[in-house]
């Protein structure tokens, strides 16, 4: 049996395939459209997902949407009705397009799906699952464990922001919820906002932001604005917010309240911009502390599955794990909407079709390497078309090559195998340096990725050293953990540099791995396991064995405002419009300097924030 999962019109819209409950395929729209977060109805996505699957829309027996639009419309009227006449105007201008997408959302599924060649009966085949439990159910059916606890945190579905549900087999049952307006993705949205980033993208820059700050606001945060209870249950002070019914997030009682206006985009970070960062980052990890500690003593469970957008919060997910109230965690790696896609899928094959669930110790997310692959002839096409200059190696050329490009201190673009599912690179779409350089963190944000300095970058690490260089000695595969760098590897602070503050810590060499290591000591740990990616394994076994370091910078392959590389005239036109030096892509070896210098783009003074 086949079911497609669809998720849609809000932000990160995808698609996804099963299989007799297994998953075949799962990408989302960005990836093909190039377009950043891309809400559109995921026509490139569901096409990629069904030749995965080598079916037609007409084999699947059901089509799934992550969500319940008549809910989603129900929660926005009756939240205008109770905070009229607040945000009139605002509710004026969306009204038409609450009518065209919310309400007639199924029409518009419908014509949509049509439109790839489904048949008449395709009415009777669509299910709708709400948004929640689709978030629950991608992280339990594609979890590795037979029963487990389920909590989901986000912005808002329908009007549940925060869930609980108890997982059995095939089971899965909501326990409690908190509704809207009451939020922690929309508390932390909402000082997003405020500290001059993007909502639902910048929120990560937040938690970057933090460890150069100092928690001095929390006590404002937690006096004014929210009232958190023992259990992690909180209410929000509504009258600091202007979500409901304005267009922005926060009002002038909340810049009252932190002494000034929303920071502009383009003015400096200020050492106060960093304190609030590291402030709502305090209370966010405080709250799921308490969720967390609440619900383990409440049920006993030793198993506890994450999902939603303030799941990819991987410092309070780190916390949670030190925390210890649960012996196992496991976090589904497209935790954010796009997940919503393989949920509903497994929510209708497990739930409403009641079928058996086995479980074997391994998740079902397949190292979420669950997009498109390039063959050989394929690729040569791509390169060709894009006037590349390229040459073939075998296996251990390639892997000598691009050590050697790496020891030398090159930015390395690596594209293999199939493409990873969710926001983070996984060592299929990534871009690689060594981390013993200490000017490497800054180049790559600098050069590369053309991004902000003070953002970090994560180390990918072989499983079995991964307790030697972090203190960390569970498998992190899908780079949701942060732990601190081993303290045997940290490199001892003068005092002059003890003393430093705010962005003065970023050029501070911390450990024998300086560009992977943040200014608290901590790190975004991906761990390497040679059965789930054995290319990648391969190619950290050879830099450690070149350097006795088992460990490599890894970022997305992207510059800034763009989705991260799908296909090898993407991963081309990116190292040509970045100081990426040298592109591997499969057996294909790529050298900036033997390029055509006029197919070079500048993406340096065109691109977008992000």
């Amino acid at each position: 049996m086949h079911i497609l999962g669809i998720s849609a019109f809000y932000h990160d819209s995808a698609a996804s395939l099963i299989a007799d409950g297994q998953i075949v395929a799962a990408a989302q729209e960005e990836r093909f459209t190039r377009k950043k977060h891309d809400a559109g109805f995921p026509r490139n996505a569901i096409e990629y997902c069904l030749n995965e699957g080598g079916k037609t829309l007409d084999q699947v027996e059901y089509v799934v949407f992550y969500d319940k639009p008549f809910l989603k419309f129900e929660r926005l009227l009756e939240t205008y009705i109770a905070f009229a006449p607040r945000g009139f105007q605002s509710f004026l201008a969306a009204m038409p397009i609450w009518l065209k997408e919310k309400l007639f959302q199924k029409v518009l599924l419908l014509d949509e799906l049509k439109k790839l060649g489904s048949g008449p009966n395709i009415e009777s085949r669509l299910l709708f699952v709400e948004h929640h439990q689709s978030h629950a159910a991608s992280a339990f059916f594609a979890s590795p464990f037979e029963e487990a606890v389920v909590l989901t945190m986000d912005g808002v579905g329908e009007w549940t922001t925060t869930s609980v549900a108890i997982g059995h087999g095939n089971r899965l049952e909501t326990a409690k919820e908190i509704h809207f307006p009451h939020s922690i993705g929309l508390l932390y949205s909402a000082f997003t906002y405020y500290l001059g980033f993007k909502v639902n993208s910048g929120e990560y820059k937040v938690m970057g932001l933090a460890p150069y700050g100092e928690a001095k606001y929390v006590d404002i945060i937690l006096d004014n604005l929210i009232d958190l209870k023992t259990d992690g249950s909180f209410r929000l002070d509504m009258r600091y917010f202007d979500y409901c019914t304005g267009l922005k997030m926060t009002n002038k009682k909340f810049y009252k309240l932190f002494g000034d206006a929303p920071r502009n985009p383009e003015q400096p970070l200020m050492q106060k911009h960093m304190d609030i960062a590291a402030s709502i980052q305090w209370v966010t990890e405080e709250i799921v502390l308490r969720l967390t500690r609440a619900l383990s003593s409440e049920t006993g469970s030793k198993n506890l599955c994450l999902a939603g957008g303030v799941a990819l919060n991987c410092v309070a997910n780190g916390r949670i794990l030190r925390d210890g109230t649960f012996e196992k965690i496991w976090i589904q790696p497209a935790a954010g909407d796009a997940g919503g896609a393989i949920g509903a899928a497994l929510a209708a094959y497990y739930t409403h079709l009641d079928k058996p669930r086995r479980t074997n110790g391994k998740d079902a997310m397949s190292g979420s390497y669950l997009g498109p692959s390039y063959n050989n002839s394929q690729i040569e096409q791509q390169l060709s078309s894009a006037g590349a200059y390229f040459e073939k190696l075998n296996n251990s050329d390639l892997i000598t090559a691009t050590v050697d490009a790496l020891a030398a201190g090159k930015a390395v673009g690596w594209f293999q195998g199939r493409m990873e599912f969710g926001p983070r690179a996984l060592g299929a779409r990534s871009i690689l340096g060594d981390p013993r350089n200490p000017a490497m963190q800054k180049t790559l944000n600098l050069k590369v990725k053309y991004r902000e300095s003070f953002r970090p970058f994560a180390p990918s690490v072989l499983r079995e050293d991964m307790a030697d260089w972090f203190e960390l000695d569970c498998d992190s595969p899908y780079m949701l953990f942060v732990a601190n760098v081993a303290k045997n590897k940290r490199r001892k602070m003068t005092r002059e540099e003890l003393a430093l503050f705010g962005i003065d810590k970023l050029n501070v060499p911390r450990s024998e791995i300086p560009a992977v290591t943040h200014v608290d000591y901590s790190a975004r740990i991906q761990s390497v396991d040679r059965e789930t990616n054995p290319r990648f394994h391969e190619l950290l076994s050879a830099f450690k064995a070149r350097t006795n370091c088992p460990v490599l910078v890894n970022t997305s392959f992207n510059i800034r405002g763009e989705p991260i590389v799908c296909s090898p005239e993407d991963a081309f036109r990116c190292f040509m419009g970045s100081e990426i030096e040298l592109l591997i892509i499969e057996n294909y070896i790529l050298y900036k300097e033997k390029q055509d210098t006029r197919l070079k783009i500048n993406y340096s003074t065109t691109l977008e924030p992000d």
